[in-house]
């Protein structure tokens, strides 16, 4: 199955209603789309009662990709709010239960940093957090070149698979060592696809204000999703839940994109929620 959506729902305009409230946005996101990118995750480990709110406002069928808390993929540089790192993943496991027990857990998403390279220490910090992680679908991005550099490349997809991890396939710019290129890897039950924009310029902080804001500012042209359909059919192929997340946010671009690529591929998803008809 294909399950097409975008990363977050709050900066989607053009899915709300003018005066739709931030506390109903969520339920009118999947009347949309069938799975969404929970991205606070990342920022804090969220209080259980927000997954019970997300659970509890969306269909039966709907999924959650939730993306891993930062001091668990190396991205905090100081002192982590927790005792331990082992209670900083237990904490986050914990957090996440509402969405396990409900089944609309599709994945949680490891998104690695820019300086998290291929080398032993961090092999072994893979190792250990998907030992923590247990029976929980994990996926794996990583932004740095040297684990899919040529004397690499099969290792590291070797390593994905025997290690039980989901891959994450990426469309990015290709703006350096912090860039990945498209790696058309499948993993068995599930894959992901992340569709981050082409902003080449944009993709390295260079010391603007607004660096983050801009980061993923891009709209894929037709030419652009028509050879991603090719690419989405031949993955759907191989594995069998393929999950597609539109990044390219900063301009209010994810969600149209994401909809196009739902009519390109004829996709019909009867498991939505219900939708306000329009006036006209």
């Amino acid at each position: 199955m294909i399950k097409i959506g975008v990363t977050g729902w709050g900066d989607h305009d053009s899915l709300y209603p003018d005066g739709t409230p931030a506390k109903d946005k969520l339920a009118v996101y999947s009347g949309h789309f069938p799975v969404v990118e929970v991205d606070s995750s990342f920022y804090a480990v969220q209080p259980v009662k927000n997954y019970e709110k997300w659970v509890a406002a969306t269909p039966k069928d709907f999924s959650f990709v939730v993306k891993a808390y930062q001091g668990m993929t190396g991205h905090s540089r100081g002192k982590i709010p927790f005792e331990s790192v082992n209670e900083m993943f237990e904490a986050f496991i914990q957090s996440i239960q509402p969405v396990i027990s409900s089944g609309k857990l599709e994945m949680v998403l490891f998104q690695y940093p820019p300086w998290f390279d291929c080398k032993k220490e961090n092999v072994q910090m893979l190792r250990f957090s998907k030992e923590m992680m247990g029976d929980i679908p994990v996926a794996i991005e990583f932004r740095n070149q040297t684990w899919f550099k040529e004397d690499m490349k099969e290792k590291t997809l070797r390593f994905i698979d025997e290690e039980g991890w989901i891959h994450a396939v990426c469309d990015e710019p290709q703006a350096g060592m912090g860039s990945i290129p498209i790696v058309m890897h499948t993993t068995q039950d599930k894959t992901l696809v992340r569709m981050h924009g082409r902003n080449v310029y944009g993709w390295n902080n260079q010391g603007q204000p607004n660096w983050r804001e801009v980061r993923y500012l891009y709209r894929y042209n037709e030419a652009e999703l028509k050879e991603w359909k090719e690419r989405f059919q031949k993955l759907a192929s191989e594995t069998k839940d393929l999950t597609i997340l539109f990044n390219n946010n900063s301009g209010g671009d994810a969600a149209d994109n994401a909809k196009q690529m739902i009519d390109l591929l004829d996709i019909q998803y009867d498991f939505l929620a219900p939708r306000q008809l329009d006036l006209f």
